[in-house]
C-alpha cells in the first residue's frame, strides 16, 4: 500500500480510515521559522496529532522529530492529543555550526567603530545558507576570498568587555519523541494478538558487535557484566547484537570524543548513522531539512511490524517513504508544498521501480 496525499495533512488524514496504519515516523516543522519558511512558523497542533492518532492502530508507536528549542512544545501537544510518551531517541552529530551572534562585534557595529584585523580563523565558514542542524556561523560577519574568517580585535572599551561572548551553543543533537497510542486491550500481549501493534522491534534493531555476549533472563548482556552466567549459553555478538538504545550517533570525530577514552569501542554500542549524504540529496531533492534514508529506515524498522504501514503526515521530500519501502513496509504520506510533493513522488517511484 502506497498512498501519497497532496495538501494540508490535517485535512488529508481525514480521508484515512480509523486504525489503518501501524506506525508514524515523521520530521514535522520545528517551529523555529527556519530560513523564514512559512511552514516552520509553529510546531504541529494538538488537532493534527489527534487526527494522526485516530488513524494509528491501538498500541501503535510514533517517532516524531524535533529540535532542542521547541521539543517541549512538541511533546506537550503530542501528549495533549492522547499519546503516551514512552521515551526520547537522541540523534547526536558533530557537523552542526553555531548560529551565534558575536556580541563584541555587534557593540562595535552599533557604535560605528572599525575593528582591526589581527588574524585568520583556521575554520572555514559554511556560508550564508546553513541547513537545520548545520546553521551558519554568525560569530564573524565577513569572509576572506578563500572562505576563511578574519579575526578582529574589539575597537571600543565596551566591545572589549564583551569579547568572547555570543548568543547560542553549537547544535549537536535532534530528538525523536517515542510515543504510543493507548492500548485497546488490557495487556500488551492481547493488543499485539488483536492489532499487531504494541511493541517495538528489539531484535530487528540490535547493534552489531564482535564482542562475546551472554543471554540471561531473556536479555543480552556483555560477557564481563558481572552477572552469573553459569547456566547461560554464549553466542557471537554478531548474531544478535546489543540491545537498541535511545541514542544514535553520526560517527564524527567530535561525537566519538564524547565517549570514554578507557573504551574506544564505546560508540559502537549505539546505532551509527551519519547526516544526509549527497546520495540522499539526489533525484532533484532540494529540501533544506532532509534526514538520512538510513536513519529513517532504522526508525521505521524499530516500531513497525512486518508488512505494516508507516504514516508520515509531513512527508517533505519523501525520505520516510523511501525508507519504508526499502524496509518492505507500506507507506502513507502527506505534503502541503507542491514542489516537495513532486520530489517525494519521484523518489518513492524510483524506489518502487
Amino acid at each position: 500500500m502506497i498512498n501519497l496525499l497532496h495538501g494540508n495533512c490535517l485535512e488529508q488524514m481525514k480521508s484515512l480510515p480509523d486504525n489503518s496504519v501501524d506506525s508514524i515516523v515523521t520530521d514535522p516543522p520545528y517551529g523555529i521559522s527556519f530560513m523564514a519558511k512559512k511552514w516552520d512558523y509553529d510546531v504541529p497542533s494538538v488537532e493534527v496529532w489527534q487526527e494522526a492518532m485516530r488513524v494509528l492502530k491501538p498500541g501503535g508507536h510514533a517517532l516524531i522529530a524535533c529540535g532542542t528549542r521547541t521539543q517541549h512544545r512538541m511533546v506537550v501537544n503530542i501528549e495533549d492529543a492522547g499519546f503516551e510518551i514512552r521515551d526520547v531517541v537522541s540523534w547526536i552529530y558533530g557537523s552542526g555550526f553555531p548560529k551565534s551572534l558575536n556580541i563584541s562585534k555587534a557593540i562595535d557595529k552599533a557604535a560605528g567603530a572599525e575593528r582591526k584585523v589581527v588574524g585568520v580563523s583556521n575554520r572555514k565558514s559554511v556560508g550564508k545558507l546553513g541547513k537545520r542542524g548545520s546553521s551558519i556561523n554568525l560569530c564573524e560577519s565577513s569572509l576572506n576570498a578563500d572562505g576563511t574568517t578574519p579575526l578582529t580585535a574589539p575597537a571600543t572599551p565596551e566591545a572589549k568587555q564583551w569579547d568572547g561572548w555570543g548568543t547560542a551553543l553549537k547544535p549537536a543533537c535532534e530528538f525523536f519523541t517515542l510515543c504510543r497510542k493507548p492500548l485497546s486491550e488490557k495487556t500488551v500481549a492481547a493488543n499485539v494478538l488483536k492489532w499487531g501493534t504494541g511493541g517495538i522491534n528489539i531484535d530487528g534493531c540490535r547493534v552489531e558487535t564482535e564482542d562475546k555476549l551472554s543471554i540471561h533472563a531473556g536479555n543480552l548482556f556483555h560477557g564481563n557484566s558481572g552477572i552469573d552466567t553459569k547456566n547461560n549459553f554464549k553466542t557471537s555478538g554478531q548474531a544478535l547484537g546489543r540491545f537498541p538504545a535511545n541514542l544514535i550517533h553520526d560517527g564524527s570525530q567530535q561525537v566519538l570524543e564524547l565517549f570514554p577514552e578507557t573504551n574506544k569501542d564505546s560508540a559502537a554500542r549505539f546505532f551509527y548513522c551519519p547526516k544526509a549524504s549527497k546520495k540522499d540529496r539526489d533525484e532533484g531533492n532540494n529540501h533544506p531539512t532532509v534526514k538520512p534514508t538510513a536513519l529513517m529506515q532504522y526508525l521505521c524498522r524499530l516500531i513497525t511490524p512486518t508488512g505494516g504501514v508507516v504514516l508520515d503526515p509531513y512527508m517533505g521530500s519523501g525520505s520516510t517513504g523511501k525508507a519504508a519501502i526499502k524496509e518492505g513496509f507500506g507507506f502513507v504520506g502527506c505534503e502541503l508544498d507542491e514542489d516537495y510533493f513532486l520530489i517525494a513522488s519521484q523518489r518513492v517511484k524510483n524506489e518502487l521501480d
